[in-house]
């Protein structure tokens, strides 16, 4: 036992999660007693017991230096008052000493007893074996946060291992080959084991899940600074002994579900308690507004709201408005806080700051526009409670451009939707070469011996040369010498194919996707001809509504290669205990089909795993965007793809909808992008069935006459300064005053005419103001305008067609020239 590490004591002490404490109170940790056999013992029964087997080691050194070092301990434990081995240890100060060297401590006791020796010098390094020899023996007990700040735990472990609990360490250590971890995770693992019950006593399956999480919260007092490796704080000790049968069935089936990670929905309290409000009496309203809200909505909405009322609104208006105490917000104070809402502040490649559009800026403007209008309503309810609080709300319906985001949202989704459609095959058949290849690359160097070179998957690989065995297979690349895990290679190819696979097949949300099960693979059989039709059951997700999808020969395919990847040896799927990042609550354990082992333990997939096993398959398969750039797939947007392609081969909408799971077609259709090809099909198609509904008659060929008449409506519109645009069949409405009419198209090239009819016009106007003709003076000032505003259109006609570019449209060919030419008859 060397010196313990430096406490650090400038970040504060990180604490358990309220399930954790729970877990407690369930399986409580066990005390340590006042006194018990092996520390009530004289020191001649101790030297006796501690000199014989199985304390004595092997090798006359060793076991010199060990009772060397066992002896000077118990001397100067003998300086201390008590009437046991502990209270002489707990009286000596060596757990309470801070960060001095238990040794310097001992050492100088003795030498002020005269008891030091020429030796101490050599002797300082031997006092671990001695003192962890009487730890193994249960003659002292030391506390778990001293044991985890010395540096060799790992000899405490080896001698329970040897002395106190060879068949419990023992076969703890022989589940690392069935978990297929490694050294570095399972050894610190048993040395955790092996520091319970050197501060506890008792055997391996003696251990409580309580002293479990007692540890846990020593590590988290101890280990204040940010971890060099995750091993000061990893909790695969109690996974290790939960698979090693030591707790009860009752107690949590995985550490994760006791971790601050995955902790439990928080209460209004705590949701604004994050954001630190300064005035209590808005502090509380807030608070009590989301209780009375609570029962109506489910978590992941109250957790938004808390978020838009005490982060968005009030602590921002307390940050640019310090002492702020009310709702009733002055107009520049809420035009200004509306202002900032609109943006959001991201950092940039070169470490500067850039504002941004807030996407979300709608949605939040609609929250608390709900709670303002909710506060004036209860207060008519409930005056006492609310009353003081029904203030005019600062965002008025026209700051709230929803429909506006929701069209923006729509048109950049059908973009997205079609830019990605096209390239859905080619990621589907990159994915499952990947993990062919992959498969392939893995058993090839399997079979290869350690050093040897071989090729597979299209690639040359060299087997790695490991220092000590793994559980995984490595390989080398030959140029580089880079070295590459093929087992996790192959496990991210084979779930990236599921997905994608799963995901294009049913159009379920991602959340679905993680919730199926073995239970989701249900038959029906057909009344009518006894046929077995394989369903896959939908369980209740965002609409509440199970749902069943027929299962198409493809998705039978990539099921049956989840179900035999998972499935144990004896034909069972394994259980695992999914947590819903939603409402923050942990399922009960299910043959989830979408999981992998982990340890000791199988975990389901998280859907943050799935997001990255499709990314790294998109940078695989090297598909771009239109902007060159790889193209980026999300798992939602697999959903929008199978709802496009869906309609666009003839599904019902109505249909698509109960596939779904939509409660409003309208959101079906939402999902679907429209093509213009499809726009122009659909238009087709519509005039197609509006001829066979009109009148046969109206289709008929038209009569000599009636043609002419057609034609001669096109020769009456031409009049001097242009053309006129009335419709086929009308007559001239203006009286011909074609001067006035709005319906004439000017001719740039009659401008000379308007300008005579405007000088004529203002000559009469002249003649009829001095004649005294106020009427016909009226009359001509509303010609004049209506010549002036012809001039115009004239001019800026000849404008636009001086501006004009030449599309170069192509002429028609002479038809005898053509017949004649050899060879271009295919150009007619």
């Amino acid at each position: 036992m060397t010196a313990p590490v430096t406490a650090v004591t400038q970040a504060p002490p990180r604490r358990l999660s309220a399930e954790a404490l729970a877990v407690m109170e369930r399986f409580p940790p066990r005390p340590v007693p006042a006194s018990w056999a092996a520390t009530t013992a004289d020191r001649f029964t101790v030297m006796r017991r501690m000199l014989a087997p199985p304390f004595v080691p092997e090798g006359a050194g060793i076991r010199d230096w060990r009772k060397l070092s066992m002896l000077k301990i118990l001397d100067w434990l003998q300086l201390h008052p008590g009437a046991t081995w502990q209270q002489r240890w707990d009286a000596s100060g060596a757990e309470t000493a801070g960060t001095a060297d238990w040794r310097d401590q001992m050492l100088d006791g003795l030498k002020a007893a005269g008891n030091y020796g020429t030796w101490a010098g050599e002797l300082r390094r031997r006092l671990g074996t001695g003192l962890a020899q009487l730890i193994g023996g249960d003659v002292i007990r030391p506390g778990l946060p001293w044991l985890l700040a010395t540096t060799s735990p790992a000899r405490v472990a080896a001698e329970m291992g040897r002395v106190r609990d060879p068949a419990g360490i023992t076969g703890l250590k022989a589940l690392r080959e069935a978990a297929g971890t490694g050294h570095a995770t399972f050894d610190p693992a048993v040395e955790r084991i092996g520091l319970i019950m050197a501060a506890k006593g008792g055997l391996v399956a003696d251990i409580t899940p309580g002293d479990c999480i007692e540890l846990l919260d020593s590590c988290l007092t101890v280990f204040t600074r940010r971890p060099h490796h995750n091993n000061q704080h990893s909790s695969f000790f109690y996974q290790l002994l939960h698979t090693a049968g030591a707790f009860p069935p009752s107690a949590p089936a995985t550490v994760r579900m006791i971790s601050t990670k995955f902790a439990g929905p928080l209460t209004p309290e705590q949701m604004i308690a994050r954001y630190d409000i300064a005035c209590q009496p808005v502090r509380d309203l807030i608070i009590d507004y989301l209780r009375e809200r609570q029962p109506g909505i489910d978590y992941s909405s109250l957790n938004q709201l808390a978020g838009a009322l005490g982060l968005r609104l009030w602590k921002d208006l307390e940050i640019h408005h310090p002492g702020i105490s009310s709702l009733h917000l002055p107009p520049d104070v809420a035009a200004a806080w509306k202002q900032r809402l609109q943006v959001r502040t991201v950092r940039t490649p070169d470490g500067g700051e850039q504002l941004i559009a807030r996407q979300s800026a709608d949605d939040v403007l609609m929250i608390i526009r709900g709670f303002y209008l909710d506060l004036a309503r209860w207060a008519l309810d409930e005056p006492a409670r609310w009353g003081a609080w029904a203030v005019p709300c600062p965002i008025r319906g026209s700051d709230i451009q929803y429909k506006k985001q929701v069209r923006r949202t729509k048109a950049r989704m059908d973009a997205r939707t079609r830019e990605r459609l096209p390239a859905l095959p080619a990621l589907a058949a990159a994915a499952d070469r990947n993990r062919k290849d992959a498969a392939a690359r893995l058993a090839a160097a399997r079979a290869a011996a350690p050093g040897e070179a071989f090729t597979a998957g299209g690639q040359q690989l060299r087997r790695a040369l490991l220092a000590q065995p793994s559980p995984r297979t490595w390989a080398e690349e030959p140029a580089s010498g880079e070295r590459r895990d093929l087992t996790r290679e192959e496990d991210h190819a084979f779930w990236a194919w599921a997905v994608i696979e799963v995901l294009r097949h049913t159009g379920i949300r991602v959340e679905e996707l993680t919730e199926l099960s073995h239970h989701s693979l249900v038959q029906y059989r057909l009344p009518a001809t006894g046929e077995l039709v394989p369903l896959l059951a939908i369980a209740p997700s965002k609409t509440d509504a199970e749902r069943l999808l027929v299962i198409s020969p493809e998705l039978a395919d990539a099921l049956s290669a989840i179900i035999t990847r998972i499935r144990r040896p004896d034909g069972t799927v394994p259980l695992a205990a999914a947590y819903d990042t939603h409402e923050r609550t942990w399922n009960p354990p299910m043959p989830l089909l979408f999981q992998r082992p982990a340890g000791l333990e199988d975990r389901p997939i998280a859907i943050g795993s799935i997001r990255d096993l499709l990314t790294n398959a998109l940078v695989g398969a090297g598909i771009t965007g239109t902007d060159g750039k790889p193209l980026i797939f999300k798992p939602h947007d697999f959903r929008r793809i199978f709802t496009t392609d869906a309609i666009l081969n003839g599904m019902p909408p109505h249909i698509a909808q109960l596939i779904l799971g939509h409660h409003d077609i309208n959101t079906t259709m939402g999902y679907k992008a429209v093509y213009p090809q499809e726009a122009i099909n659909g238009h087709r198609a519509f005039i197609a069935r509006r001829r066979q509904l009109r009148p046969s008659e109206e289709y008929r060929s038209p009569s000599d006459t009636e043609w002419e008449e057609f034609l001669g409506h096109f020769e009456r519109r031409r009049v001097a300064l242009g053309d006129c645009g009335r419709a086929y069949a009308t007559s001239c409405i203006h009286e011909h005053s074609c001067i006035r009419c709005p319906m004439l198209r000017i001719d740039p090239a009659q401008r000379h005419r308007l300008e005579e009819i405007r000088d004529n016009l203002q000559a009469r106007i002249t003649e009829a103001e001095r004649e005294g003709w106020a009427g016909e003076a009226e009359g001509l000032k509303v010609s004049l305008d209506a010549a002036n505003n012809k001039i115009a259109q004239a001019d800026l006609s000849a404008a636009r067609r001086a501006e004009a570019i030449s599309l170069g449209i192509p002429a028609y060919r002479d038809i005898a020239t053509t017949l004649s030419t050899p060879g271009d008859h295919h150009d007619y």
